[in-house]
């Protein structure tokens, strides 16, 4: 038996170190890593460890040693036993990762998933317009770079968020209710076994099982929660979760639902960017070319036009509407624009920012969020575990939105008295000849999700270990979105930007929350969406050796689908409603509403502005048969486009991990290379000339035809990695990690048409289906030292060198040129066109995503630390982290790559007391300001939009009656306690792009088990 074993170890030793040398030859380092839990590599940590237990098991643990530890479980709602748990998962892997383990069941430490991820250094929360987390982006790259995965298998989401389009690989979390989940894992570093397509690395969600806390369980959760803006109004939510095993241990069952509704009202400001005037040669005081009318634009040159931009048109002349002294065919051109804007020169005129469409705007939310789900658990013996696990989970979903919208866009606005400050921004000044503009908009949304994970572990002795795992998940969402916009009629404003919010005051007397101000149409919009997204596949892998010493091969087959839907029947409503017998919504006869009538829908609003009867609105303009029956679009009036793909995903690869010693100090060594294939599928829509549409009234309207086009490509990666954990002293583990690691490119970037994204037809995005996939090269140097308990400081120096990164070209065409049938555009869009100088004449600004021939180098450090306070007095501590996250500038000529939405500095903190029944937890977490997105922006070459920083407390508290039956606990929690904003700014802080106001929200809930 010692010869058969010696043997065995000299094969194994040999096997690994084969492995070990091809995994250095190429990634060109040396080092290992641990097995992955994300792809079937062994999952007692991930899909085996209770939530609750007093010591975590090793990553790679096995499924025996996890059975027999179970007996002995005791469960507990803790944070510090939370906190306990996740420096020993810390400690005891052998890549870099961060867990956090629910505090019993159904509870994690903070109060959804996306705030408990947060809370992991080097993790950036993504929040909506509501304060909602959303997704989590992970050390310098945006949330698509981050793969996620829901009991190791890759999961989609078809959420879209108030301001969050949602397009690309980004998961949005705020479909899993927290209390089904036991464990949340965030892998930094990865291994050959992990499913591929994060560069930055792998969020895993573990859902609760039953053998998880073995008998007979039930645990309840009752509650509500108050927004401050919505007053007293409290809203329902809880979850009810049971669980049972048998005597013997070879079943078990787990079933629980869950129910949160919240309802918010909230208030901020927005545009849609913001412009500079598009002088023309007579308003900029030049000649123009022999062949070309003075009233064209002119193209950037050094005295006009020169920052971009230029969708605001001034008139050529003093319209009769203008006022302000001003004289009704007055010709408008340089000597005009000078007297009337004293102190400045023409370059500074035609430079001079102003928003889009700019203005105050108001939100009410009602959310049903209802889930359930469902784990059964079979073990006939000590070999082999199988498994099943399902959740659902729907919300619905009402939104309110109202906005006031002054027009800088192809406006007839006229300037007057402008100042400017030292980047060109308008300060103050007077607009005459101006309107503004208030959108009614509802949104009603439904989003599912379904999810089914089989898997089975089966030892067929101490040495041999077969995994399969299996998947099939899909998430569907329709989103109705009508909009009825209101005219002002023409007048004079008043300006001011004082670093605030931008105002523009209308003269005495006027008042835009007067129903009776005169208001005229300006246009209604039925706009829908369907998206579809979905997962299947299965993976299994084969491991020889024990738990520190193996070798492992396996295999993964994946298809991931993602089907995006936009129809508009704007047209045919606009005929109802406002155009009558005409084309032109004027609310003239024939209309449904006409212009006489529009105050009786109008009503005075709480928010300075009007509100309108959208009921009324709805129910009098036939637009429920309207709405079932809108034809399909290529895109809708906020860049949501059409089209789909397919990703065809085949995964091999090889791993070994490999415990040994040096200077008498033990390491643990992972090294692994997966070879990834991908075949993928793009459709998506092209203009193709227009269809007629009958009305209910007998009337016909042109809608626009398109047809389909479709592109298919295939690639494949090498993608090595290497993690080394040496343990140089009793209390301190430093670490190596190499690797390379792919994402692939953005589907929405890539849809094969071209479509406007304003009903300005000014700016259009062209897709390109040649995007090629983003390659990163990563390199990490750690070292952690282990104070005792949860105690332990932590130091992560990274980089990383990623090549394929897209950007956002930009070029200024003819619309003859973009291959677009004039008469499929919107009625709009044509006399937007027409105020150009018409389709033959007018530009248009085409954006396109294309692989920037640059390499982006991210450099960044970490430091973690939790620290007990038990000298103090017991049960106090705290935690703490900092990142930094700097982007070194590439090198080359050509688009400059930059990774956008990220801080490039992160504080978290939190201070904490628990001791008998009390338990407080005071979380803080500040990001400092960065880029939001890509340049060109509004068609100004330097302009990107940016990010403010933001500030944020949070705080957990509880309080446990130990002598009553269940141990009930009642808690409190407050997030956003100093109700912070969340802003973004056009190019500079002086110029706001947005700002949201959502308050702050108190729960209060009872939980307790039995």
């Amino acid at each position: 038996m010692a010869r058969t074993t010696a043997k065995r170890s000299e094969l194994f030793r040999a096997l690994s170190l084969a492995l070990l040398a091809s995994g250095a030859v190429v990634a060109g380092v040396a080092g290992a890593a641990p097995a992955d839990v994300a792809s079937g590599a062994p999952q007692a940590a991930q899909d085996q460890t209770p939530s609750g237990t007093a010591t975590p098991a090793p990553a790679n643990a096995d499924q025996k040693t996890q059975s027999q530890t179970l007996e002995t479980v005791q469960v507990v709602g803790s944070v510090l036993q939370s906190l306990t748990f996740s420096t020993d998962a810390k400690r005891n892997a052998t890549n870099i990762t961060d867990t956090i383990f629910s505090q019993g069941i159904g509870k994690l430490p903070y109060v959804n998933i996306a705030s408990s991820l947060n809370s992991i250094p080097g993790v950036q929360l993504t929040r909506d317009g509501n304060g909602d987390g959303l997704q989590v982006s992970i050390r310098g790259l945006g949330a698509s770079f981050t793969k996620v995965t829901l009991n190791g298998s890759p999961v989609d989401t078809s959420s879209l968020g108030l301001q969050q389009q949602n397009q690309d690989r980004e998961v949005t979390l705020d479909l899993f209710p927290s209390q089904f989940f036991s464990q949340l894992e965030v892998q930094k570093s990865p291994e050959a076994s992990m499913v591929e397509g994060g560069v930055t690395g792998n969020v895993n969600l573990r859902t609760l099982r039953p053998f998880d806390q073995p008998g007979a369980h039930l645990t309840y959760d009752l509650g509500a929660n108050i927004t401050d803006a919505d007053g007293t109004n409290s809203r329902p939510q809880g979850s009810l979760i049971g669980s049972w095993t048998n005597q013997d241990g070879t079943f078990g069952v787990l079933a629980g639902i869950a129910s949160n509704r919240t309802k918010q009202k909230f208030s901020g400001w927005d545009s849609i960017g913001w412009t500079t005037p598009g002088l023309t040669y007579a308003q900029c005081g030049l000649t123009p070319p022999a062949g070309t009318a003075a009233n064209i634009g002119v193209p950037p040159e050094a005295a006009c036009n020169s920052a971009g931009g230029g969708n605001w048109r001034i008139p050529d002349t003093v319209p009769a509407t203008a006022g302000a002294g001003l004289v009704p065919g007055q010709v408008i051109d340089s000597s005009f624009l000078l007297a009337h804007n004293p102190g400045l020169n023409i370059q500074q005129i035609s430079n001079a920012l102003i928003p889009r469409l700019g203005g105050p705007n108001s939100f009410s939310q009602d959310k049903r969020l209802n889930s359930g789900m469902l784990s059964f658990e079979w073990r006939p013996n000590q070999n082999i575990d199988t498994w099943v696990s399902m959740l659902y989970s729907q919300n619905k979903e009402t939104l309110q939105t109202y906005d006031v919208d002054v027009v800088g866009r192809n406006g007839n606005m006229i300037p007057l008295n402008m100042k400017l400050d030292s980047n060109g921004v308008v300060t103050s000044g007077t607009f005459t000849n101006a309107q503004a503009f208030i959108q009614v908009q509802p949104y009603f949304s439904k989003t599912q999700f379904w999810s089914i994970d089989p898997g089975a572990d089966i030892h067929f002795s101490d040495d041999w270990l077969l995994q399969v795992r299996g998947y099939y998940s899909r998430s569907w969402i329709a989103r109705q979105r009508p909009s009825m916009l209101f005219n002002t009629p023409f007048t004079t404003l008043t300006y001011s930007n004082d670093g605030g919010l931008p105002t523009f005051t209308l003269p005495s007397g006027q008042s835009l929350n007067d129903p009776n101000l005169g208001w005229t149409w300006n246009r209604v919009n039925i706009q829908n969406q369907k998206r579809n997204t979905g997962n299947k596949g299965f993976s299994s892998d084969l491991r020889f050796g024990s738990d520190d010493n193996n070798v492992m091969a396996g295999f993964a087959y994946g298809q991931e689908t993602d089907n995006i839907q936009a129809f508009d029947n704007s047209a045919a409503w606009q005929q109802l409603v406002c155009s009558g017998a005409g084309d032109i919504c004027n609310g003239g006869p024939g209309a449904l509403i006409p212009t006489a009538s529009i105050a009786n829908f109008l009503t005075p609003g709480a928010d300075g502005f009007i509100n309108a009867n959208v009921n009324s609105i709805l129910a009098d303009t036939n637009y429920n048969a309207l709405s079932a029956s809108a034809p399909l679009s290529n895109s809708d009036l906020q860049g949501v486009s059409t089209g789909s793909y397919r990703d065809i995903d085949w995964g091999f690869y090889l791993e070994t991990n490999l415990t040994s010693e040096i200077a008498g100090r033990t390491i643990h060594l992972n090294a692994g290379v997966r070879y990834a294939k991908t075949s993928e599928v793009i459709d998506g829509l092209i203009a193709n000339g227009t269809l007629q549409e009958q009305l209910p009234t007998g009337q016909t309207v042109k809608v626009a035809n398109y047809r389909q086009s479709q592109f298919t490509d295939r690639y494949d990666n090498i993608l090595p990695s290497l993690n080394a954990a040496w343990d140089v002293a009793p209390n301190v583990v430093l670490r190596l990690a190499a690797s390379r690691t792919m994402s692939r490119p953005n589907p929405s970037n890539m849809l094969p048409d071209t479509n406007f994204s304003d009903p300005s037809a000014e700016n259009a995005t062209s897709g390109n289906p040649d995007l090629k996939p983003y390659k990163s090269s990563n390199l990490d140097l750690a070292g952690e030292w282990y104070t005792g308990g949860m105690g332990y400081v932590a130091l992560d120096l990274f980089t990383k060198h990623i090549t394929g990164f897209t950007v956002n070209g930009i070029r200024t065409v003819p619309f003859t040129s973009l291959d677009i049938p004039y008469d499929s555009l919107l009625t709009v869009q044509q006399l937007a066109l027409n105020q150009r100088g018409g389709p033959n004449v007018a530009t248009v600004n085409v954006q396109t995503q294309v692989n920037s021939p640059n390499a982006l180098t991210i450099l960044g450090q970490e430091v973690d630390w939790v620290q007990p306070l038990n000298w103090v007095t017991q049960g106090l501590g705290f935690s703490a982290s900092f990142t930094h996250v700097h982007q070194m500038s590439a090198q080359g000529s050509g688009l400059q790559a930059v990774a956008t939405g990220i801080a490039p500095v992160m504080w978290k903190g939190s201070a904490f007391y628990e001791r008998g029944p009390v338990s407080v937890h005071l979380i803080f977490d500040k990001t400092a300001g960065g880029v939001a997105s890509g340049a060109n922006q509004n068609g100004i070459p330097s302009a990107r939009l940016l990010f403010a920083a933001h500030r944020e407390w949070d705080l957990s508290s509880g309080y446990t009656f130990a002598n009553l039956p269940t141990k009930p606990q009642i808690d409190l929690d407050v997030l956003n306690l100093t109700k912070s904003k969340i802003s973004t700014y056009f190019a500079g802080s002086d110029a706001l792009y947005s700002q949201f106001s959502p308050g702050r929200t108190i729960m209060v809930s009872l939980r307790g088990s039995l």
